[in-house]
């Protein structure tokens, strides 16, 4: 029979309690292990940490699994008054030289006041001068019986595309319209004017019928062999009906120089003008309709000409919707992935800036600390140069020499990496020249010469690593700075450039205190981001400190 006795079962045998100077009671943790217990334990820096990991998500995820770009531009249709033509009417003569006549400024001033007193002639340098009247408004002048000039406040212009005209022809237009204006009226069909005031034409293309109707009322004039007819709206045509001249004291000028204005549409207007109309209806050859407005600049004595057209433009200052979460900026882009990439772009400025700041900082720091003597005292008069560097007007002034210079807006963001990076490094090289000229003199540091360790191997593998909790605390905590600095300078232009958005130029728009009173989902959402981050890299900062502290209290 077996003595099952005195054999325990195997959970009784777990279950039994040490004693109190037993080692198996206690449990080491590692130096890591303690320095993660003890951040954790910190509620504001597990708050900071999750806000950090929610801004690296929403920066370098959400860009990804957006559905536009960063650039991308949208646009919505809408009802633009265009500028369409100015016409302005001649209320002063104009003289018009003949080929090769000397008729100058001051030539045309004693013209102008022989007319204004009535006198036929006038002499001017020793030349004599002649005035005939063969219209009203018409003077032609001559000097030793060739005609040199005419003044008139009717002005002759030709079609677009069309050859210019003779000098003769233009004086016999203006007479033979000049004084069949004096008359009755011709007869000719004039555009329908309704109830309203509103001018209504359309363009029926039969302008060999509005010659012959015109030569059979009598309105032509022959000039070079050739007869030309026109109707009461100041239309000159040849005898196959294409108008060739227009006779008019106003002068039609499109807003674009490629475009022609229809010949009929030209009437509609000036007809316009003189029912004081302020519309005119227009359906022109292909089918199309269109409504031009009037109105008079008293100031500048233009009639302008307008047509509301539908236009696409760019989608700006959206309110929130389906489509667009945070609405569209000013320049008709996402708001939502322009934060998104804006995050990232400040983020990563941020971590560069401190990753170039560290290792210029570790470098000349770790140094100048182990060396001592002539070294530390070169290294530290440098950093006290830096010290007196004013870092804001330098970067100022560098922002405005990349803009004069017109740099790539990619080429420019690295520029200020290196920069801000360049002009960050001297605090970190005196914590670490301070942290060094601690450890220097310890044992170990000792014990690494007594065994002949080369000097880069103790700076590096001895010294730099008990230098890290010291160092990481101030990086992270530096961190939030450094991505406020950027965010100045872009808002002030000087950082970031478009197309590449971040959070900094994104808050540049309340530069304008209308965006900023009226679309507040341009710049509060970036504020916000801007403001969380840098909130949750001093949180975890902090709580960085509290852990490699060991005389911390938990």
């Amino acid at each position: 029979m077996s003595n099952d006795k005195n054999v325990k079962p195997a959970d009784q045998a777990e279950e039994q309690e040490y004693s109190l100077n037993d080692d198996r009671r206690v449990r080491v943790l590692s130096p890591g292990a303690l320095i993660a217990k003890r951040f954790f334990r910190n509620r504001l820096a597990v708050v900071g940490l999750v806000i950090l990991v929610a801004m690296f998500v929403f920066s370098f995820i959400g860009g990804l699994v957006s559905p536009y770009g960063q650039d991308q531009t949208f646009s919505t249709t809408t009802q633009l008054n265009t500028q369409y033509a100015g016409i302005t009417e001649t209320s002063s003569l104009r003289y018009n030289a003949a080929p090769g006549a000397e008729f100058g400024a001051l030539v045309q001033s004693s013209a102008n006041t022989a007319i204004n007193s009535g006198a036929t002639s006038f002499e001017r340098n020793g030349v004599s001068y002649t005035i005939e009247s063969p219209a009203s408004d018409l003077y032609v002048i001559s000097s030793g019986g060739q005609v040199v000039a005419y003044a008139s406040t009717n002005v002759v212009s030709v079609p677009s595309g069309s050859q210019a005209l003779s000098f003769d022809f233009q004086i016999a237009a203006i007479t033979a319209i000049s004084n069949a204006s004096a008359t009755e009226d011709t007869g000719a069909d004039a555009p329908e004017v309704t109830e309203d005031g509103t001018v209504v034409v359309e363009e029926d293309g039969d302008a060999a019928a509005d010659a012959a109707d015109a030569q059979a009322a009598g309105n032509t004039f022959t000039v070079d062999g050739q007869t030309y007819s026109f109707d009461d709206s100041g239309n000159v045509m040849d005898a196959s009906g294409t108008i060739v001249a227009m006779v008019s004291p106003f002068v039609i000028s499109a807003s674009d120089g490629n475009t022609a204005i229809p010949d009929d549409l030209r009437t509609a207007l000036l007809t316009a003008i003189e029912v004081d109309a302020s519309e005119v209806d227009y359906t022109a050859a292909d089918g199309s309709e269109h409504t031009y407005t009037i109105t008079y600049d008293a100031y500048s004595r233009v009639y302008n000409v307008t047509e509301t057209t539908s236009n696409m433009v760019y989608d700006r200052y959206a309110s929130p919707s389906p489509e667009h979460w945070l609405g569209t900026d000013g320049n008709g882009m996402d708001m939502l992935t322009r934060l998104m990439y804006g995050g990232r772009v400040s983020l990563i400025i941020g971590f560069i800036v401190v990753f170039i700041a560290a290792g210029l900082g570790v470098i000349m720091g770790g140094i100048s600390g182990y060396f001592g003597g002539w070294v530390d005292n070169l290294i530290m008069r440098i950093v006290d140069i830096f010290y007196c560097l004013p870092s804001m007007p330098i970067i100022i002034i560098l922002g405005s020499a990349m803009d004069a210079m017109r740099l790539d807006p990619w080429v420019r963001m690295i520029y200020l990496m290196l920069i801000l990076g360049f002009l960050s490094w001297p605090s970190i090289a005196r914590l670490v020249r301070g942290q060094i000229l601690s450890l220097r003199e310890q044992e170990f540091m000792l014990a690494t010469e007594a065994t002949g360790i080369s000097v880069p191997h103790r700076i590096i593998r001895h010294l730099i690593p008990n230098v890290m909790p010291q160092l990481i605390v101030s990086c992270t905590m530096s961190l939030g700075s450094t991505i406020i600095m950027e965010a100045t300078l872009s808002f002030l232009g000087l950082g970031v450039k478009f197309p590449f958005a971040s959070w900094g130029n994104i808050i540049s728009d309340v530069n304008n205190a209308f965006v900023m009173t009226n679309y507040w989902f341009i710049w509060i959402p970036a504020g916000i981001c801007l403001m969380l981050a840098v909130l949750g890299f001093n949180f975890v900062g902090d709580g960085l400190r509290d852990a490699f502290d060991p005389k911390m209290n938990r």
